[in-house]
């Protein structure tokens, strides 16, 4: 297994920068190094110096041709690096580039793309960027360390949080000439110079920074593959290809970016989304609905062998899909209510009743990988990391022996109702003629908000599961765009979200789970977490010297989030469930994330 591969690695493996091409000191004053550099997070790159594509990508794949998917809910915004609005996620990296382009296939590694040449030194106490003389912004003027650093200053001060974040930690930025342009960081990070080169870069001649946050559907312009085409506000977006577009023949873009055109339909619900895939409307799409999957792909295309059902592999850890609770509220303050409530989860009965068995129960932020805390009993690096927070993890999560709870199936486990109302009652709440109260007479009750069906119909079948403890579960159903900006405010007492998980998690943990993003609007700590435990294993995942310490911090800071009791776990599929018309093909060779849409193409002859 790669990534196993890549732990063996030991305690360089965090510190050193490599190479693809050339040579050069690691010290302080090293400046740049020569082009086709590569940086890996930790040990070396996979792909060696004269890589001529990505291995997930077809280097022959035919280009021409339309491919149009479909996405659930609406648009207001043409802008994804701001907190107003909502915008398609497409446009960060095919419209707008990166200084570096990441490989799929690896826990984090970056290879060539604006920047064709990158250096550091051991500690990582900077990063400096070469910039290719060729690249061009879609108007045909160059990029330069002018736009470079302009768009860092402009994304600090006006971005989304995790950008406010990430280039706060950056104590001096300089532009050494026309193509270069160097990051000093307050503090050494091993991670801080590959979130540099993931920074993406706008043009300081056609961006108003006094007008950046408004959002609108003001197109931005940038140097990708691709340029906004028609826009058909809140249903419809088209990207067209640039003929001229600079990368087409970088090793990295090889095989990619296929189609002259990218059409997206928006849907306000999913079985008008699954309509106009049986029509031919939509070329391919991800299933997210096992009963769907399992009984809904029984049509005449299906039959002709027109339309092909796949499940992809992966080899990222799972996505962790929870019911989130909003700890900010009273009624989920209390860590016992929150058990309570995860007890209550038959998990058994959906998935038989709801899901056709087809899905599996998820327990871990990382589960399916080295680095989750399920089935190991800790180290003795992870209890020297819990050392300071004797409280942080309870015992059966220390000894690797915790499980969500599991129920007979029945729709009406009595152990998990008894154990639950006990939880309950050591909160102060007692089951009274059917209602759930507290010694101040008032009802236990809540309001679970969702923004899909398939949502809602899950929220239902819970509600209706609390109901036997006397709660009383408020389904709230609302369009995507008040969904997102009520979550964004953490205006909501729980909603549904999944974290994806790389195999090198890092900065974006803190954006996730640390104590300043949970005052943050807009970061992923919906939970409101305040865990000292969990930020001080998040600092030790940014500093750890060598593999051993990483997984060790990795994993308490598994144990900590499943000892803290943020969400009811739900659960994931064992890999991609993907229907496509065959008209469009892709590489028979998956990257760990699965197939990208970005290496389709449209078959010959269709």
């Amino acid at each position: 297994m790669r990534l196993q591969k890549i732990l063996a690695a030991r305690s360089m493996a965090l510190l050193t920068v490599l190479f693809c091409l050339g040579s050069a000191r690691a010290g302080e004053n090293q400046s740049a190094v020569e082009p086709g550099a590569a940086l890996a997070m930790r040990g070396s790159p996979d792909l060696p110096a004269d890589f001529t594509a990505l291995p997930y990508a077809n280097p022959d794949a035919p280009k021409g041709g339309r491919l149009t998917l479909s996405l659930l809910g609406t648009f207001d915004s043409l802008n994804p690096f701001i907190v107003k609005g909502s915008a398609p996620a497409i446009l960060r990296n095919a419209v707008v580039e990166p200084l570096m382009a990441r490989s799929f296939d690896e826990p984090f590694t970056l290879y060539p793309l604006l920047a064709r040449s990158v250096a550091t030194n051991a500690q990582r106490s900077y990063v400096e960027f070469n910039l290719d003389p060729r690249a061009r912004f879609a108007d045909g003027t160059p990029v330069t360390a002018e736009d470079v650093l302009f768009s860092f200053h402009l994304l600090r001060e006006k971005g989304r949080p995790n950008h406010r974040l990430y280039y706060g930690k950056v104590a001096k930025a300089e532009q050494l000439g026309p193509l270069r342009a160097r990051f000093t960081f307050a503090e050494a990070d091993a991670e801080l110079p590959l979130i540099m080169g993931l920074m993406p870069i706008l043009s300081h001649k056609a961006v108003d920074p006094a007008h950046f946050e408004e959002g609108g559907l003001t197109p931005l312009m940038g140097s990708g593959p691709y340029r906004i085409g028609e826009v058909d506000a809140g249903a419809g977006l088209t990207l067209v290809r640039n003929p001229d577009y600079w990368g087409r023949d970088l090793p990295v873009n090889r095989g990619l970016h296929n189609f002259d055109e990218l059409k997206f339909i928006y849907f306000r619900d999913a079985n008008s989304e699954f309509e106009a895939f049986r029509k031919g409307l939509v070329d391919a799409r991800f299933e997210s609905d096992p009963g769907r999957w399992e009984t809904g792909y029984d049509f005449p295309a299906v039959r002709a062998g027109e339309v092909v059902k796949e499940v992809i592999p992966t080899g990222t850890p799972k996505p962790y899909s929870a019911l989130v609770f909003n700890t900010r509220r009273p009624v989920f303050a209390d860590i016992r209510v929150r058990r309570a409530l995860i007890e209550l989860f038959d998990f058994e009965w959906l998935d038989r009743s709801f899901y056709h068995g087809l899905y599996q129960r998820t327990g871990s932020v990382f589960q399916g990988s080295e680095l989750s805390a399920l089935g190991r009993p800790a180290s003795a690096r992870e209890r020297a990391l819990l050392a300071p927070f004797p409280d942080a993890v309870v015992p059966d999560v220390l000894e690797g022996t915790y499980r969500p709870p599991q129920s007979d199936g029945s729709g009406r486990d009595r152990d998990r109702l008894r154990s639950a109302l006990g939880l309950l009652a050591e909160a102060g709440w007692q089951l009274r003629k059917g209602v759930l109260t507290n010694a101040e007479g008032a009802g236990f009750s809540f309001e679970l908000m969702v923004a899909t069906r398939d949502q809602e119909r899950l929220a239902l079948a819970y509600a209706a599961q609390l109901k036997r403890a006397g709660i009383t579960t408020r389904v709230r159903f609302v369009d995507a765009v008040q969904f997102d900006a009520r979550r964004n405010a953490y205006d909501f007492d729980m909603v549904p979200f999944v974290w994806s998980q790389s195999l090198s998690p890092g900065n974006e943990q803190a954006f996730y789970f640390g104590a300043a993003a949970a005052d943050t609007p807009g970061t992923r700590n919906y939970m409101g977490a305040k865990s000292p435990a969990m930020d001080a294993a998040i600092a030790a995942l940014l500093a750890a010297p060598d593999e051993e310490d990483y997984i060790a911090a990795a994993r308490v800071l598994d144990r900590v989030l499943i000892s803290g009791a943020y969400g009811v776990p739900l659960f994931h599929t064992p890999g991609q469930w993907l229907a496509r018309w065959t008209r469009i093909a892709h590489p028979a060779r998956p990257s760990l994330y699965g197939t990208l849409p970005e290496t389709w193409w449209r078959a010959p002859g269709q």
